[in-house]
């Protein structure tokens, strides 16, 4: 088997897998912060272990103290992003949440603008227009209605807060030396275990048997397993191939809705999905934009 078929393979488990997470977050049961929590806790062990037998453990306490604090604090916002999105899927519904998350490409590129004082290009402007009219669509908000269900609201805001969150990651991982994927992955899960067990609603003892085997497949599977698939995988394709294959989780999602909870994904939110999916490919593959013509000496 051929290095990218192994990974085109690696990359579509993994992503197909992280579409059923929200279906596993809602049947534990469990708040979003105590679900977070064993995630954390549960995913990080497995990862340790992981980076014990890779021999990254001690290359990671050698790292400058600022590409540590600059870990820790893209910990603290993955754990904030994981805490949003689980709520969003709550309080909306699997398909909505996830479809909704997907628009964080865009807010990578808004905060660039802003951060790095990066140029808005007019044709990256008009795929980040196609997205949210593809967001509004795909969440089916209605924007000459009154009001909307307030629980509804609440949870479109909380996951695009943690598209925001999640964009805020990237940019720092971005500037992050030294530091590979899976190093990364385990710091933030140490700091979403040390944030979150003062605040821990579910302890271990008041955990039921049915809870357990949720969070445990939450932990071991969606976050241990899953980015130990995706580490083996990434370096494999290219950068085109990933950007394509990263949308089987959207999809992956929206399917289990449907099949699990009978959601009706609808003609209008399918067609928001699509604007969104393609918006986003538009950006990566730099669609619409001038290319200078090259000069052949």
């Amino acid at each position: 088997m051929g290095r990218q078929l192994q990974g085109i393979i690696g990359l579509s488990i993994a992503q197909i897998t992280l579409g059923t997470l929200g279906y596993c977050i809602l049947e534990s049961g469990a708040d979003s912060v105590s679900a977070v929590f064993y995630r954390c806790a549960i995913g990080g062990a497995l990862l340790g272990m992981y980076c014990f037998g890779r021999g990254a453990l001690s290359s990671l306490v050698q790292l400058p103290a600022r590409t540590l604090a600059l870990a820790g604090l893209s910990g603290a916002l993955m754990v904030g992003n994981w805490v949003l999105f689980f709520e969003g899927i709550r309080l909306t519904s699997i398909s909505v949440a996830t479809i909704a998350f997907h628009v964080q490409p865009f807010f990578v590129i808004l905060l660039g603008a802003y951060f790095f004082r990066e140029r808005l290009r007019r044709v990256a402007l008009l795929w980040i227009s196609a997205a949210l009219l593809g967001l509004v669509l795909a969440t089916g908000v209605n924007l000459g209605a009154s009001a909307v269900d307030g629980s509804y609201a609440i949870g479109l805001l909380c996951t695009l807060a943690a598209a925001v969150l999640y964009a805020l990651v990237t940019i720092i991982a971005k500037g992050l030396e030294g530091l590979k994927s899976h190093q990364l992955t385990l710091v933030q899960c140490m700091v979403g275990c040390v944030l979150l067990a003062p605040v821990l609603p579910l302890g271990p003892l008041v955990v039921d048997a049915d809870q357990w085997k949720w969070l445990l497949v939450i932990g071991a599977v969606h976050t241990g397993g899953v980015y130990m698939v995706l580490y083996d995988a990434l370096p494999k394709l290219s950068t085109p191939l990933v950007a394509i294959l990263l949308f089987l989780y959207p999809a992956s999602a929206v399917i289990v809705d449907a099949v699990a909870y009978q959601y009706d994904i609808g003609m209008g939110k399918t067609i928001g999905l699509a604007l969104i999916v393609v918006a986003s490919l538009g950006v990566t593959f730099g669609w619409g934009e001038k290319r200078r013509p090259r000069l052949l000496l």
